[in-house]
């Protein structure tokens, strides 16, 4: 019985060792950076449960698909497709914000003819219907969730009417976001002629995609020369509401321009992603278009697509955003549903208010996920302890906007939360035109205005230990 004991106790011990080097050797040769909270969770979960934490890690363990690019030089600044008067008149972006997206090979700031906000839901289902009517030749769709209600049907018919004149209609959701999707509902747009994928499905090979990798893009692109995107999934509570409730405070944007085209190459590599049986060699983010490619439109409407997420070697819009708490002058005003930042952020924006940053976060009382509520509570605290004006709206609040000195703005798929930054396939649109800023920021007094303070409350031991148990699985939320 002893030896029996010592042998389980030596197999036991074999199996976490070997558990913990698997860990160690794919996190180093996949240059998979993370979080010391996710490390140490995977560590402890190898030494406890390693039968079970060694097949999870294989399934769900890796976040990226690129290594970071090995530089031999350093990297020179390339032609800008601005001049030096568009800097002056503060329609190109900032020198820094122009240099570090360069960096991280992000296609270049363009001048675009058109740009139009949607607050409402009613103009954004407009907007969306007229985005796909307007289609010549081709039209692609992506979206998180595709829900069978009303929403769902006048889009299947805004679809069915480019097929009927010959465009060609490829769409995209994500395979957990539209779990509940009706199979019914996609074998019918199949059968209108309509190209339909899941991404990453539930049952692919687990060498290539993640089950934890989900795509949270939001776009419509027609002829890669106008976009429709924003945070609105297509669902009826993101435009006329759902079961009597109001639909969701949310933000869209339309624009006609080179944006389009940005934009539509990052759908292709995604479209070409989505069966999960891309080796990490092959996936790759798509090419970045040199301003000679893209045809400037007329007008000073300067905006920039920016994606993030496993197929982008760095985490393009956390390197951002935390650039931007330590280059900030004067504001930063933060719009989101979920707060639930990783600490490097939490801490610049502390720093940031502390140094004279006039910061501003706008959140809703009670979100969608209960979990993601309690676990932002810590780093509100720690935000107002700053100075940080934190405020909560009473309704359902889904948009996603960060404005930056009143002077360039974020608006698109990304909520501040660690599963959006570091996770999830992200993609946002960077602003930089006088008139687009200022309408966000008029968009967000409104919004402040209706909402109230928040009070942070020292929390008694209990709830501290529950929230600091949630923000451990925050990745997961």
């Amino acid at each position: 019985m002893t030896t029996f004991a010592l042998l389980s106790g030596l197999g036991h011990s074999i199996v976490v060792i070997a558990s913990l080097l698997v860990y160690m050797v794919a996190t180093r040769i996949g240059h998979q950076r993370r979080h010391p909270s996710a490390a140490l969770a995977w560590v402890v979960a190898m030494v406890a449960i390693p039968y079970v934490a060694l097949p999870l890690f294989m399934l769900i363990g890796s976040r990226k698909f690129l290594r970071p690019m090995q530089r031999q030089a350093p990297l020179l600044p390339a032609p800008s497709p601005w001049s030096d008067a568009d800097a002056q008149a503060g329609a190109a972006p900032p020198q820094w914000v122009a240099r570090l997206l360069r960096a991280l090979d992000l296609p270049e700031a363009m001048r675009n003819s058109h740009v139009q906000f949607q607050s409402g839901g009613d103009e954004a289902l407009a907007a969306l219907l007229a985005t796909i009517d307007s289609a010549r030749e081709q039209l692609a769709l992506c979206t998180y969730v595709l829900a069978a209600d009303a929403t769902g049907e006048q889009v299947a018919q805004a679809l069915q009417r480019c097929v009927a004149r010959g465009v060609q209609v490829r769409v995209l959701i994500d395979a957990i976001g539209s779990l509940q999707t009706p199979r019914t509902l996609l074998r019918d747009w199949r059968g209108m002629g309509i190209a339909v994928r899941r991404f990453m499905p539930l049952l692919h090979n687990p060498l290539y995609g993640r089950l934890n990798l989900r795509n949270h893009r939001k776009l419509v692109v027609a002829d890669a020369r106008r976009i429709w995107s924003g945070g609105r999934n297509l669902a009826d509570e993101y435009f006329v509401g759902s079961n009597g409730a109001p639909p969701w405070v949310d933000l869209g944007f339309v624009v006609e321009g080179p944006l389009a085209a940005q934009a539509l190459a990052q759908f292709d590599a995604d479209w070409r992603a989505a069966p999960g049986r891309i080796h990490r060699k092959k996936h790759r983010a798509p090419p970045v278009a040199q301003p000679a490619a893209l045809a400037p439109a007329p007008g000073q409407t300067w905006a920039q697509w920016i994606a993030s997420g496993p197929d982008h070697a760095d985490d393009t819009l956390h390197a951002l955003l935390l650039s931007a708490a330590f280059q900030a002058r004067e504001s930063i005003v933060a719009v989101t549903p979920y707060f639930v930042p990783d600490d490097a952020l939490v801490a610049a924006w502390a720093l940031a208010c502390r140094r004279g940053v006039r910061l501003r976060l706008l959140l809703p009382r009670c979100s969608n996920h209960r979990l993601a509520d309690w676990a932002r509570e810590r780093a509100l605290r720690q935000l107002a302890q700053a100075g940080a004006e934190i405020h909560l709206l009473p309704a359902m609040l889904h948009a996603k906007c960060v404005i930056v000195d009143g002077e360039w703005a974020l608006c698109g798929s990304l909520n501040l939360d660690a599963r959006s930054l570091f996770l999830n396939y992200e993609a946002m649109a960077a602003f930089y035109g006088q008139a687009e800023v200022q309408w966000l920021c008029d968009w967000h007094e409104q919004l402040q205005a209706g909402a109230e303070p928040y009070v942070g409350r020292r929390p008694s031991w209990p709830r501290e230990i529950f929230e600091g148990m949630v923000r451990t699985v925050a990745f997961q939320l």
